[in-house]
């Protein structure tokens, strides 16, 4: 799920017993073969992390309306909608529409190998499925805190226990019109609360490998943070939508 928020916004978000015959070990692109490690079945581990806490101190005027007065929040990258509606997933007061958007070939190998083959998951020239998420505020305003909207994607028949691999490329998510992320550059807020207005929208995706076809589930979750960007993880949102990869 990669993620709301950069390479990403998500359940985060059950048959352990079998799954854990078909662990990972984590691996990098070329680009990146220094952060490669070599891990258990038990415990995958990611060379590459999609953090998606933006990074730098934005600059906010005193006189800006409350989070609710926009179509989306101060703190977003700008809304895209591309790609045809594959289900919409309602979490608590939050509606989030899944677009299918278009494939493409992967420029870079992915974050994981398979130990019994020691072959990526996602190499170069595989193709790939952009989805992008549009994540809507039916509710009152809402704090979210770093991780902000969480969506996980996984194929039903995807055999093992760490989620899906993606490729980390700028330049795809560009072609593509999707968002790697809810945030936008300079957005950065200490303490970390970043207002979710009543009646905003934000917009973020991911990709992974492309399966034609294929049903597949996605996880959304939603931690709201107090005044002090403390997770309030009793006030938690969790919801699950189903589709079809075409």
């Amino acid at each position: 799920m990669r993620r709301t928020l950069p390479r990403s916004t998500r359940v985060a978000v059950a048959g352990i017993a079998s799954l854990a015959l078909f662990g990972l070990t984590a691996c990098s692109d070329d680009s990146d073969s220094d952060n490669a490690s070599d891990t258990s079945s038990e415990s995958p581990s990611e060379t590459e992390s999609e953090s998606e806490a933006p990074t730098e101190e934005p600059t906010v005027s005193e006189d800006d309306e409350s989070a609710a007065s926009g179509s989306q929040p101060e703190w977003a990258n700008p809304v895209t909608t591309p790609g045809e509606k594959i289900t919409t997933i309602e979490a608590g007061d939050m509606t989030v529409d899944v677009y299918q958007v278009g494939t493409t070939k992967a420029t870079k190998t992915g974050q994981f190998v398979d130990p019994d083959t020691n072959k990526p998951l996602l190499a170069v020239g595989d193709e790939i499925v952009f989805v992008n998420y549009v994540a809507t505020n039916n509710g009152d305003d809402i704090d979210l805190g770093s991780s902000g909207v969480s969506v996980e994607a996984r194929y039903d028949d995807w055999p093992y226990m760490q989620g899906m691999d993606s490729v980390v490329d700028d330049a795809l998510f560009e072609a593509q019109e999707v968002n790697d992320g809810a945030f936008a550059p300079g957005s950065y807020v200490d303490p970390p609360v970043y207002t979710f207005g009543s009646g905003q929208v934000i917009s973020f995706g991911e990709n992974f490998i492309y399966q034609k076809g294929s049903p597949i589930t996605f996880e959304v979750s939603v931690t709201p943070v107090d005044a002090e960007g403390e997770l309030l993880h009793d006030e938690r949102i969790e919801a699950e939508g189903a589709a079809t990869i075409s």
